[in-house]
């Protein structure tokens, strides 16, 4: 048992590991299907005509970045309240790949910025929010890892994460506060969506792909933490 909370980090991931094929067949799937029903079937855009299709992978990607980073925070939270091992694990296993989307979602806004801005960074609000985010998730990676006490370094990687997630906020509602050149939300906001369902559909399956795929990987990622973890210092565990 992890102390202070009631949690078999081997039990609950083992679970995750017999549902993980099934994850990550339905995951590449819902992608796949997503993307080429975004690139092939959907209709351009009436101003941004097939640069839009671009859409597709950045606006889940975005997505995919806020939320591992809320998730990452929440294990943290957890991990300081309780000391849950499983918990800690699970928000070092995430980072990175949190970082990933993340850096996605950079390469795909710039990518697409090109032909509607004339440029491929401008030090905008949302961007420069979102390359903040990268390096928050880097440096949360760095501190797990520059600490031979593992304790000491999951604590105060615990306490960045939290501290860090300060900026979600400002990335969600940059556009609203700011003058900035991204465009508002069209999809989470109050009221109802205001992007097509030609659209809307194909987003929303290469978003809920993604997701599973995040939460396949976190899974192999996960475990692979854990047993490390019991092997070099079987305490963390007990």
């Amino acid at each position: 048992m992890i102390s202070g909370i009631s949690l078999p980090p081997q039990r609950l991931l083992k679970r995750a590991q017999d549902w993980l094929p099934w994850m990550i067949t339905f995951g590449l799937g819902l992608s796949v299907a997503g993307l080429v029903w975004g690139a092939v079937v959907s209709p351009p855009d009436y101003q941004q005509g097939h640069t839009v299709r671009i859409m597709y992978v950045h606006v889940p990607c975005s997505w995919l970045a806020l939320f591992v980073y809320c998730f990452v925070a929440l294990m943290s939270v957890l991990y300081l309240g309780w000391k849950s091992v499983l918990a800690q694990s699970l928000a070092q296993a995430a980072s990175p790949l949190g970082a990933g989307f993340t850096l996605a979602s950079l390469i795909t806004g710039a990518i697409w910025g090109k032909p509607m801005w004339g440029t491929w960074w401008v030090w905008d609000a949302r961007l420069t929010s979102m390359l903040i985010l990268l390096f928050l998730y880097l440096g949360h990676s760095v501190i797990l890892h520059a600490d031979r006490h593992v304790d000491r370094a999951a604590k105060i990687g615990a306490v960045y994460a939290v501290i860090g997630a300060v900026n979600i906020p400002i990335i969600k509602w940059s556009v609203n506060w700011w003058s900035t050149l991204h465009q508002p939300a069209s999809v989470i906001r109050w009221g109802a969506p205001t992007i097509h369902m030609s659209m809307l559909l194909p987003l929303l399956c290469v978003a809920l792909g993604f997701l599973v795929l995040f939460f396949g990987m976190l899974t192999m990622r996960g475990r692979a933490i854990v047993h490390a973890r019991k092997v070099v210092k079987p305490s963390l565990t007990t």
